[in-house]
């Protein structure tokens, strides 16, 4: 991370920000109150203001907090590489202001910052193979499992795997308790699979993984993030959704999947279908609670959905 960042109170002027930004040559400021950052504004932010003519004269009169973003997206002091990696591609941010256990402001980690350290961790991994290849097999095989860990990308599924799925959900986790949000979680099972692997073998059981990836990604919200749980499981991040809202999209997803009409001739429904359980959270019930706790509980309610006859979403929100 860098620690030369740009510092300014939400009440400082636009003009102000536009100065810093140009002389010093940042691509970025972070707005602080009381030494916590409760805001970025960024060149996107600014480039939308001076898109309308009539801000462009009263840019010494708009204070910062009016244009900037907010609430922020942090990353701890002891977050590692790859949480940063995952945080920022979940997010879809350049810049993550840095916080230490007070939630003051320490530093900045930014795109370039992520791509420099991404490439010297590739070339040091690299060198470390290149040494090793000529006379030790084995710790080839060893640095290459780490270059696969490295990966944050289900190969079969083409989304995300099961190690950047628990980053993903300890910040989204942290980020709702700071900022009391609610979200929710909606776990997928591909119904009879076993039976689909033993009948058709599992080069067909590999493209169906890959269909059933394809399809749940399709109609996801932009927000929304698709990981592999394990095995045929899939669990859909949703970031500040309400639990009707959730159970409403596992119903969605379930009826579309079973509208591709993929023939399993050992199912009872003689196509490939899902099941879904629904796990949220509100705001008020984050504190003492972990992610885990939300997935046991999607968990539960896809175990009903299976017992139920499959083919169908269940959560608690079905009342509504």
């Amino acid at each position: 991370m860098t620690h030369e960042v740009i510092r300014l109170p939400p009440e400082e002027p636009l003009s102000k920000a536009i100065e810093l930004m140009v002389t010093q040559r940042h691509s970025c400021t972070v707005v602080i109150e009381n030494g916590e950052p409760v805001g970025i504004l960024t060149e996107h932010d600014l480039i939308k203001v001076l898109h309308q003519p009539q801000t462009r004269q009263n840019l010494s009169t708009i204070p910062v907090a009016d244009v900037m973003s907010s609430p922020i997206i942090t990353l701890k002091e002891d977050d590692s590489f790859y949480d940063a990696t995952v945080i920022s591609r979940a997010e879809k941010v350049r810049h993550l202001p840095v916080i230490d256990k007070n939630n003051q402001l320490v530093g900045l980690v930014t795109q370039t910052n992520l791509t420099n350290a991404y490439f010297h961790l590739i070339e040091l991994q690299t060198e470390q193979v290149e040494n090793f290849v000529a006379e030790k097999t084995r710790d080839l095989t060893e640095k290459n499992q780490e270059l696969l860990l490295l990966s944050m990308e289900d190969h079969l599924m083409e989304i995300g795997n099961r190690r950047a799925m628990e980053a993903d959900l300890q910040h989204t986790h942290e980020h709702a308790t700071r900022n009391q949000q609610q979200y929710s979680i909606i776990l997928f099972d591909i119904d009879y699979f076993k039976n689909f692997n033993d009948h058709y073998g599992h080069t067909a059981g590999d493209e169906a993984l890959k269909q059933t990836g394809k399809q749940l990604t399709a109609i996801t919200r932009g927000s929304d993030r698709l990981y592999r749980y394990g095995g045929e499981e899939m669990l859909l991040l949703l970031p500040g959704c309400d639990a009707q809202q959730a159970y409403l999209s596992a119903q969605r997803h379930v009826q579309r999947f079973a509208e591709l009409n993929l023939p399993h001739e050992k199912s009872p429904f003689q196509k490939l279908t899902v099941s879904a359980g629904v796990g949220h959270i509100e705001a008020t019930e984050l504190e003492g609670k972990s992610w885990q706790d939300i997935v046991a509980q999607a968990d539960k309610y896809l175990y009903q959905a299976k017992q139920a006859g499959r083919n169908q979403a269940m959560g608690q929100a079905m009342g509504a």
